[in-house]
């Protein structure tokens, strides 16, 4: 297997310190490795694999001698992703800069890994609420199309990033000590509440990020005919792993049994559907795994070619750094890079 010249950046945050964490776990082959951030955390020491590394301030230079750079995403995306890839090195990106661009593939290795083949060293990963959407629809959509989904995003705190985490710490503190209450990083306390907005606002009083799940589930499926309707982003004060509520309706009718047989086909679905049992997917199993939990499998009341579902999964890792490092599998088996 290929040995890489290896770039991380954005390793101090959230989603950097799950890169190297998955790069060790799945045997990634470098040679060499960058733990690349910002100035202000330009000095910092990691260990990796045994080894101390010292972090340095991502330039363009950081990228003239790298293989691959796997972006934990923010400003860096912007700065220097299409520069990086100019200078030959592979980028992978975890911001949302270039989910939308024609020429840059959008890709769950699941569901489109030939959507690497033909790449122009840029590769984008896409937003963890639509990962794992596809994740769930993508058995299903194999054995009949799937025409509609109704999706609501219950989402933890984890993808708001680091400081977001803390806030949600704090807060609880506070309130069970019984005092105030001020918000930093969300627009309201977090802690034993939920927040019905996630990211900015665009048309139709929609925000950016339910409007995601339309534009990305479209470019993965490759199949723009599937009408999606995004009906809340909603943000929880769970620490990690992400919940979704999902209505879909398929061309052909569906048995909730087939659809149990059609998840217990991927190795990557954990199949947690047993009402009785008061078995269903939930945050605390499926944190720091990176599959993608199916439960509540149920004809819907009205529709009989619709089912409804319950789905999770850590977003931190299938979300957000183990796609990413699966996709570098993906371009080292193929030959892609």
């Amino acid at each position: 297997m290929k040995q890489l010249r290896l770039a991380i950046v954005g390793a101090t945050g959230a989603v950097g310190q799950e890169l190297i964490k998955i790069i060790e776990e799945r045997k990634i082959p470098y040679t060499d490795l960058k733990l690349l951030a910002t100035a202000k955390s330009a000095g910092k020491k990691i260990e990796v694999g045994g080894k101390e590394y010292t972090v340095e301030e991502a330039t363009l230079d950081s990228f003239k001698d790298c293989d691959a750079a796997l972006f934990a995403g923010g400003p860096a995306s912007k700065a220097f992703g299409r520069a990086a890839a100019e200078l030959g090195c592979v980028v992978i990106d975890n911001s949302s800069t270039f989910r939308y661009d024609p020429d840059v593939p959008l890709v769950v290795p699941e569901v489109n890994p030939e959507a690497l083949i033909g790449h122009h060293n840029l590769i984008a990963n896409p937003n963890c609420s639509t990962i794992l959407l596809v994740t769930a629809l993508w058995p299903i959509y194999k054995y009949t199309k799937v025409k509609r989904v109704i999706v609501s995003t219950y989402q933890a705190c984890s993808g708001a990033g680091k400081e977001a985490m803390e806030e949600l710490k704090e807060q609880s503190m506070q309130v069970l000590k019984g005092e105030p209450i001020h918000p930093e990083h969300f627009p309201y306390q977090i802690a034993f509440n939920v927040i019905p907005q996630i990211d900015v606002w665009v048309d139709g009083d929609y925000t950016k990020e339910e409007m995601k799940l339309v534009w990305e589930t479209h470019k993965i499926m490759g199949d723009e005919s599937i009408g999606v309707t995004p009906v809340c982003a909603v943000r929880i004060p769970v620490m990690r792993s992400h919940c979704e509520a999902v209505y879909l309706e398929t061309e052909e009718p569906l048995s909730v049994e087939k659809c149990r047989e059609l998840f217990s086909g991927e190795d990557y679905i954990v199949l947690q559907d047993d009402p009785e049992k008061l078995l269903y997917p939930m945050p605390v199993t499926s944190t720091d795994t990176d599959k993608t939990y199916v439960g509540r499998i149920r004809k819907d009341t009205v529709n009989d070619h619709a089912l409804n579902m319950w789905i999770s999964f850590d977003q931190l890792r299938k979300g957000a750094a183990t796609n990413a490092v699966q996709i570098l599998e993906e371009l080292i088996k193929r030959e892609l890079i």
